[in-house]
């Protein structure tokens, strides 16, 4: 449509803005930060993990092929040098109130931790919230991708490698991985860690935005030892560790590039919105006599 003209006073053809939306307009508005609502960020997270699980627990186990793809990875870390996973888990299984601590740790605070990171962004961080939560279900999203082409067995389904299933032996409840919970989750989908990706993206954000010293000290010590634990649980290679760092950089990725900066470099908090005033962005017509122009009104009074 282009812009409309009309003529001013002097004669002077003056440009008004055309009432066509900008499309670069619209995309900055969708990108600027704002005011997370409680009630949409709920049915988000809800939808999301449950879309979630049900692609990851419908995506073909492949046995065979997931047993075959753990032998590769063990050999791979064995011709490194660092196939520690079997040493690590059989000396931790041998100290039960550590060992069973560690298969609560990862029945649980994978979820615990990450809900609560989400919630200390919403009150506390609201402007780095969406950037943040962007990070999070990207990171997730593209896991699934792992899931479906790289089906791979924990080292505890292994054949012949003497693993110690820490859930079995202990009769500890949580996990999804075995026990009687075993049949509600795909059992060969360890690569890529969501573990890690979850515990690591909560321990930069953490790192990033707190304030407290102690508090960036946790968020880093927090995916260290999440990846002891998933390694002495015999739940996951170190491998998929690698593997869900990896994703959490794509996330970081699709965030960066979507928000134009890390969620560190968006405000904290969310500014509020601008009235938009009656008549558009240039103010209200006038409507009073004090308002109107005593200029205009002698030209038109023929003066």
């Amino acid at each position: 449509m282009g812009e409309a003209t009309v003529k001013s006073l002097e004669g002077r053809t003056a440009a008004t803005p055309s009432p066509m939306p900008d499309g670069g307009g619209v995309r900055a508005r969708l990108r600027a930060p704002r005011s997370p609502r409680i009630w949409f960020e709920i049915l988000l997270i809800g939808v999301s993990y449950w879309t979630y699980s049900l692609i990851r627990n419908a995506v073909p186990e492949q046995k065979a092929q997931a047993l075959r793809n753990a032998d590769w990875i063990w050999q791979a870390e064995d011709a490194l040098g660092l196939a520690f996973e079997q040493t690590v888990n059989h000396a931790v299984n041998s100290v039960t109130w550590l060992i069973v601590s560690m298969n609560y740790y990862y029945a649980t605070l994978h979820f615990v931790v990450t809900i609560g990171v989400l919630v200390w962004l919403y009150r506390w961080q609201p402007g780095r919230y969406a950037a943040s939560r962007t990070v999070l279900f990207a990171t997730t999203g593209v896991a699934l991708v792992g899931y479906y082409l790289y089906p791979l067995a924990p080292p505890r389904l292994m054949n012949g490698q003497n693993f110690v299933d820490t859930v079995l032996v202990h009769h500890t409840w949580g996990s999804m991985a075995s026990g009687n919970l075993k049949h509600m989750s795909n059992q060969y989908a360890a690569m890529p860690s969501m573990h890690i990706g979850w515990s690591l993206w909560c321990g930069l954000i953490i790192f990033a935005l707190a304030s407290a010293p102690w508090a960036r000290v946790l968020g880093l010590l927090y995916p260290a030892a999440t990846l002891v634990v998933i390694v002495a649980t015999a739940n996951h290679f170190w491998l998929d560790a690698v593997g869900g760092m990896m994703c959490l950089a794509f996330g970081f990725a699709v965030s960066y590039v979507w928000y134009g900066a890390l969620p560190q470099g968006l405000p904290k908090l969310v500014e509020p919105a601008k009235p938009v005033a009656r008549g558009g962005p240039d103010g209200p017509p006038p409507s009073s006599e004090a308002d109107r122009d005593p200029a205009a009104e002698k030209v038109s009074s023929g003066m």
